[in-house]
């Protein structure tokens, strides 16, 4: 069996913990601590997120889409190719080395999804992000972190806490989407989800899609109505 090297590591801000990018033979893998983040086998629900997510917004006239986490843009790609060529994807990674991989070590999985004309990449936090674009955007997809259960760095709970739901409930036009990826179930975070002021559809699936893998989670929470949340 090929043996995993180290490709490279990039510390997390804000965090004590570091990434490490691996190769064996054509497969990576991003791991933090004894945790694999994702691996380039396996993209099932990662893709499931964009598609599940960009099928209610498809139809939309110029879609905006924000995606939180480049990852190994396996959301990205998904949404590319459900997206029409008017749609606009803006992608926040918040640490500059995974960009880096992405269009060094890993340029061959990303393919031309980079240039492609409908994208921008901009190295920040998602949440910021969010809060500058009132009323502006149709669908917005989180794969930050672990889910809604931070494991990368605290920072990342006030996402999924209710004042943040409230921000990208605020951030999105009526009827558009917040999509988030989970590693596990959160009965707490639906509920969340609807006091912030979204019709929720949560979503079981595996990673590596029928071919079976660990059990993943997908909200998709649809902003209700007009008026303000509860």
């Amino acid at each position: 069996m090929i043996p995993w090297s180290l490709i490279d590591t990039a510390k997390v801000p804000g965090a004590d913990g570091e990434l490490r990018l691996m190769r064996r033979g054509t497969e990576f893998s991003i791991i933090l601590g004894q945790n694999e983040l994702m691996n380039s086998r396996r993209s099932g629900s990662e893709q499931a997120l964009a598609t599940l997510a960009c099928e209610r917004i498809q139809r939309r006239h110029r879609p905006r889409l924000l995606i939180g986490g480049l990852g190994m843009g396996f959301t990205l790609r998904a949404a590319l190719a459900v997206l029409g060529t008017e749609a606009q994807v803006i992608v926040a990674e918040l640490m500059p080395a995974v960009l880096a991989w992405a269009k060094g070590p890993m340029a061959g999985i990303f393919g031309d999804s980079l240039a492609d004309p409908r994208v921008s990449v901009c190295v920040a936090d998602v949440s910021g992000l969010i809060r500058s674009r009132p009323s502006s955007l149709d669908a917005i997809l989180l794969d930050v972190d672990n889910g809604p259960e931070a494991l990368t760095r605290e920072a990342n709970d006030a996402l999924y806490d209710l004042k943040g739901l409230r921000a990208a409930r605020a951030a999105l036009r009526p009827g558009g989407v917040l999509a988030v990826w989970s590693s596990g179930p959160d009965p707490d975070f639906s509920k969340r989800l609807r006091a912030a002021g979204f019709d929720v559809d949560e979503v079981r699936l595996r990673a590596n899609g029928p071919r079976g893998g660990a059990r993943h989670i997908i909200w998709i929470a649809t902003r209700a109505g007009n008026g303000k949340p509860s």
